[in-house]
């Protein structure tokens, strides 16, 4: 490969738990997120994998052998082996550093088999860091065009291997949450009829600061796609009003997919929570190519696929409470008919319903990572 470095060899990166091995092709993984056929194989995705079970795989199957801490690019190097041996297509980065402040507690992580150390970060939902315009005019709100911001998207730029792409994502697009979180969700919830102008001007230098950003992100030609994470919803409904959302939030994603498209690229949405309200708005209006996030709870995915397959991609979708519980056995029963239901005509790649969290079992999650592998269409 004309641009990686020494660092990288193939044949490290052999995956022990399957007799099926996997080789990244990038360009089909787009080409099945554009729904542009049934692909040959199984393409994977995942919003991200926590931290204790990156650590484990790595430790398990010595993943990271021979790569040197003390490297500048170690943390991009390991993300590289670490997504090639789980058979992903790609990386995802962002910016670096796009860092908002909040207001949050610690609790005890009571995950058995790979336990957070210092415990789980939540944020406030009361009163949040900018609840005020005193508040609002005194937040350090990040900087996206500061140099240093690219580092990572260079480095990828330079040496990713070239049958992998990045996806533009990590810290991007949160438009609601960001509401929520800098506010305080009760805050935010008495904002909206007392206060509509601070929404406003929160909403508004959130839609300033990410159009920087993604425009930066768009300067590199590794970048095949965006991916926007942005949680409205919770079971049985959003967050806020879908009045609200549509004129607080969807109008960012709005933007994002329209400079994303501008681009050639698809523009992907995470979004947990009960979406129906506003899935006509994100389809027709705002125009999402793929949605991301499945709970059993709220709707299968593979119902989701029949109803609107043959508008947008379903990417994931694996629940999450039935990969803690579920046998192998299951597991593996459920990765098979997901599959049968969803690849026909492309649109969907395996994955979790929302994030390989460290409360689920490394097994369970290398079981449904395997039953992909064999699967033949």
């Amino acid at each position: 490969m004309e641009h990686a470095e020494e660092w990288f060899k193939e044949e490290r990166m052999t995956t022990p738990f399957s007799s099926v091995q996997v080789k990244p092709d990038w360009e089909e993984f787009v080409a099945c997120i554009r729904r542009k056929g049934t692909p040959r194989r199984v393409h994977y995705i995942e919003l991200f994998l926590d931290g204790e079970v990156q650590q484990a795989i790595g430790k398990r199957f010595n993943v990271w052998d021979g790569l040197d801490p003390a490297d500048p690019a170690h943390v991009a190097k390991g993300q590289v082996r670490l997504q090639r041996f789980l058979g992903y297509d790609y990386v995802r980065q962002g910016l670096d550093d796009l860092y908002f402040p909040l207001k949050s507690s610690t609790s005890e992580d009571t995950a058995s088999e790979m336990p957070r150390r210092g415990g789980r970060n939540y944020v406030s939902e009361g009163k949040g860091i900018v609840t005020n315009w005193e508040e609002f005019e005194a937040y350090p709100w990040p900087d996206p065009a500061k140099p240093s911001a690219i580092l990572s998207l260079q480095w990828y730029e330079k040496n990713l291997p070239d049958d992998m792409c990045v996806i533009g994502s990590g810290g991007f697009g949160h438009f609601a949450e960001l509401l929520t979180w800098l506010m305080g969700y009760e805050t935010l919830c008495y904002a909206l009829y007392d206060d509509r102008a601070l929404v406003r001007a929160i909403a508004d230098k959130l839609m300033e600061i990410y159009t920087v950003a993604l425009q930066r992100i768009l300067q590199f030609k590794r970048v095949r796609a965006l991916w926007g994470s942005d949680d409205m919803g919770f079971k049985t409904g959003t967050l806020i009003a879908p009045d609200d959302l549509r004129e607080f939030v969807l109008p960012g994603h709005k933007k994002m997919a329209e400079m994303t498209h501008a681009a050639g690229l698809p523009y992907i949405l995470h979004s947990c929570g009960n979406l129906e309200s506003i899935m006509e708005d994100l389809i027709e209006d705002v125009k999402i190519d793929a949605r991301h996030s499945f709970e059993d709870a709220i709707e299968d995915v593979r119902d989701v696929k029949r109803r609107d397959g043959d508008r947008i991609a379903l990417l994931g979708g694996i629940d999450v409470d039935f990969l803690c519980r579920a046998d192998e056995q299951s597991i593996r029963e459920r990765v098979r008919d997901t599959l049968k239901v969803c690849m026909p005509g492309g649109g969907y790649c395996l994955g979790t319903g929302n994030s390989v969290a460290n409360y689920i079992p490394l097994n369970s999650y290398l079981a449904m990572l395997d039953e992909g592998r064999r699967f033949v269409a």
